[in-house]
């Protein structure tokens, strides 16, 4: 796999890990604050579901490099296709942030 291949994977990697982070945090603290009257749900009940949602959104993008990297273990080398979903996570990551 080419250097540049590596870095972006390892950059999609990092900032995978980094948004479970925070999100995880966040989660955190909004269930925290329902846990003290649960008519606060109707506040925070979709911003919690949102948390969630990213959640499930960085453990498919860890499966899809997950599999992208055993595929190139197999084949020793990615094809376009693979390329391009690489090219498609890293360019949707920045999209989400904004």
């Amino acid at each position: 796999m080419s250097k540049k291949i590596d870095n972006y994977i390892d950059e999609a990697i990092g900032n995978i890990r980094e948004d479970r982070k925070i999100t995880r945090e966040l989660l955190e603290d909004a269930i925290k604050w329902l846990a003290k009257d649960e008519a606060r749900h109707k506040e925070v009940g979709i911003i919690i579901s949102k948390y969630v949602e990213t959640l499930q959104r960085s453990n498919e993008q860890l499966v899809k490099v997950v599999n992208l990297l055993n595929k190139k273990e197999v084949s020793d080398g990615l094809t376009e296709k693979d390329m391009s979903q690489i090219y498609d996570m890293i360019s949707n990551e920045g999209s989400e942030d904004g």
